[in-house]
């Protein structure tokens, strides 16, 4: 049997950060906003259409965006709320279809291959982008097409809160009018070249002879090559929120010194957070584990905004473990799991100055990475010489 034909549907929430800041505001409707830094520091995270037509764009420096639109109204970001309504349309996502990746805080992938058998893919594509913006109340667009990088380009022509379907068997003539910027991954200086070797749309690369964009961009060129002939990946990563990380230790004596405890307690989610790093992650779920000294074993999850940053993560774990743990009990177990995983392209760096802690841990992590996990620890989970203890 002929291998069944891909579907795969990108969904991206139109200037996510503006439109909840909408839900909570309803008077910021039709005004340019930006959210993002200070007006005088930081840069774009997002901006309204409205601001847009004064050429704001996200990334732009702060001061250049205000300069453009001295009249935006700019807002510091709330990124609790914004995590909460994406875990909400995650939530929908996950229960309608069969397999789906969360590619940032507002990006969604779905795989929805095989499913022509029972419904219309087209028509339950559309179903699922209405009942999203019912239940949230968000502005949310999204692309259908045979590959992944295709259905993004979809949604990007489908702006703002649209639908755009690419047939099997059209892409070529979905692709090849658009200019060479709208291919995903060309910046600046990849048209540039481009452009200085003759090719202006994206036909223009698929008639170039392969061996010559190899030649002239390596790897990339081929790449090119190949979504210029419509030609690209429809594998979706699987299940975000069943992937996860965690760490437990089960001590020799059972332990009821809630200190000594707390000490586990950092050092297990000081891990997971290294290891969260390691991978591009931000976690938005944790869970404590605690296991009696009669076996009787409880787990506990809360979530939060999306982080990567060690004390947010610690100040967390200690709040539910305070929560639960019955104390004067013995302990036998603990443990730390960070779930409701994504990749760490969510820029939660552009609020409360996080990516200045960001770049600290990272930092820290390439000491641990060069020297050893345990040649940097916070002074609470080390060891002392005199006695060995923690």
């Amino acid at each position: 049997m002929a291998d069944p034909k891909s579907y795969i549907v990108h969904f991206d929430l139109d200037s996510f950060f503006v439109a909840v800041e909408i839900l909570l505001d309803p008077a910021l409707k039709g005004k340019p906003v930006i959210v993002g830094g200070s007006a005088t520091r930081g840069v774009v995270s997002t901006c309204s259409y409205e601001a847009r037509k004064y050429g704001v764009h996200s990334a732009m420096p702060m001061q250049r965006a205000m300069r453009l639109c001295p009249q935006a109204i700019v807002l510091r970001g709330n990124y609790e709320k914004y995590s909460y309504y994406s875990k909400l349309v995650t939530e929908i996502i996950a229960s309608k279809v069969p397999l789906y990746q969360k590619a940032s805080i507002d990006e969604f992938y779905c795989d929805l291959t095989g499913m022509d058998r029972f419904f219309g893919v087209s028509r339950y594509t559309r179903q699922l982008r209405e009942y999203i913006i019912k239940e949230t109340n968000l502005p949310i667009s999204c692309g259908l097409s045979s590959a992944k990088f295709i259905s993004k380009m979809a949604t990007n022509e489908a702006k703002p809160n649209g639908f755009l379907e690419v047939p099997h068997g059209k892409e070529k003539d979905f692709l090849w009018p658009l200019g060479i910027e709208k291919i995903n991954g060309v910046g600046k200086q990849t048209e540039q070249r481009l452009r200085k070797l003759g090719l202006h749309t994206i036909k223009d690369i698929a008639l170039t002879p392969k061996d010559l964009l190899i030649s002239q961009l390596g790897k990339w060129g081929e790449d090119l090559w190949r979504k210029s002939q419509g030609i690209g990946s429809g594998e979706v990563e699987g299940r975000w929120d069943q992937k996860s990380m965690s760490h437990e230790t089960t001590f020799h004596e059972n332990q009821t010194d809630v200190d000594f405890l707390y000490k586990k307690l950092i050092a297990l989610t000081e891990r997971n957070a290294y290891d969260l790093r390691q991978d591009n992650k931000l976690t938005g779920c944790i869970t404590v584990k605690i296991r009696y000294s009669d076996f009787e074993t409880t787990n506990r999850q809360e979530s939060m905004a999306y982080t990567a940053l060690d004390d947010e993560l610690i100040q967390k774990a200690k709040a539910i473990f305070d929560k639960f743990y019955q104390k004067g009990r013995p302990v036998r177990l603990i443990g730390v799991r960070f779930s409701q995983l994504a990749d760490d392209g969510m820029q939660m760096n552009l609020f409360n100055r996080q990516d200045e802690k960001m770049n600290l841990y990272k930092a820290v992590d390439a000491i641990k990475n060069r020297f050893g996990k345990e040649a940097v620890s916070k002074a609470v989970t080390r060891k002392t010489p005199s006695t060995g203890k923690k």
